[in-house]
């Protein structure tokens, strides 16, 4: 069963696409993740999704709740978490989730078990006297969860919810979720990070509002066009910067200590990349192929539009 329809959404701002004509399918039970850098248009379909805007053309559905002609069915099955989730610091851990409890109309009557469940759930158990202006920025993160959750929704919505958060505390936050998923909770996740876009079922990669591609990781991947060469030059991010500049029209990225290149001439590209490091006074090293990375599919994929469009 679907969770989430949409059909050609698009939202402009002064005749300027943001979400431009999206066609998405996330089916209930599932982590969808749409991935994208800033600007990409992510927060933007969230709020088309979560009824907070309307689109100018398309439309969509969310728990088959039409998103605009039913906005307020639609608002009552799902929980949001936006990149500046309401948190209020001068109240306790216990305090917001009950003051938003009271916003979602949660019964008394089994409120305090679903609360306990929440923190408990959320490792807050300890902390939940503490106020929220003193909590770390992940716990403020899991904090924002449970209080999106407090009414049990069917739909979730995370708005980029591990950005700025401590590597321990994204995978923490990722474990909860997993948690959720056995709720048969249907999880739609926006994110920067895309080792965190390979922990869900499927995934949309999204770029000025359009859709590049979609699919489990595996089957993005499957879209990569030739081969990825990876190099350890001497000083890498200048190689990298030498070769983006010299290689025109061929995907280079930077990997810690390595750089990617993706070609569809292996050997004639490790031949010229290796000539320009070595004009540029840097080692290139031996070039070997290696499995894409999803950061390897979107430079690639991301290139091929350009291409198209400059075409």
């Amino acid at each position: 069963m679907e969770a989430i329809r949409t059909e050609g959404l698009t939202r402009e701002f002064d005749g300027i696409a943001a979400v431009n004509h999206l066609d998405l399918e996330v089916q209930e039970g599932e982590i969808f993740g749409l991935v994208g850098p800033d600007g990409a248009g992510k927060t933007t379909t969230m709020r088309l999704l979560t009824s907070i805007m309307k689109p100018t053309s398309g439309e969509a559905r969310v728990a088959g709740h039409h998103t605009v002609r039913e906005a307020e069915a639609v608002k009552e099955v799902i929980g949001y978490m936006s990149q500046r989730f309401g948190l209020y610091p001068d109240l306790s851990v216990m305090e917001n989730i009950n003051f938003y409890a009271d916003i979602y109309g949660v019964p008394r009557k089994g409120r305090g078990e679903r609360i306990e469940e929440l923190l408990s759930f959320s490792n807050l158990t300890p902390f939940k006297k503490r106020l929220a202006g003193n909590l770390s920025g992940g716990m403020k993160q899991k904090l924002g969860l449970a209080c999106a959750l407090i009414h049990t929704p069917k739909v979730l919505f995370l708005d980029e919810p591990t950005n700025g958060v401590d590597p321990v505390s994204r995978r923490d936050f990722w474990r909860i979720l997993y948690q959720l998923l056995r709720q048969r909770v249907t999880i739609f996740v926006s994110t920067a990070y895309l080792d965190e876009a390979e922990r869900c079922s499927r995934l949309a990669l999204i770029h000025r509002g359009r859709l590049l591609a979609c699919g489990t990781a595996d089957e993005v991947k499957g879209l990569m066009r030739g081969t990825i060469l990876e190099i350890r030059p001497s000083e890498p991010r200048r190689a990298m910067t030498t070769l983006q500049e010299k290689l025109k029209r061929v995907p280079v990225s930077l990997f810690g200590d390595r750089v990617h290149i993706a070609t569809e001439e292996p050997e004639r590209t490790a031949q010229r990349a290796e000539e320009v490091l070595a004009g540029a006074g840097m080692e290139m090293g031996e070039a070997l192929p290696v499995e894409p990375s999803l950061e390897d599919v979107f430079v690639s994929v991301l290139a091929q539009q350009e291409d198209q469009i400059d075409g």
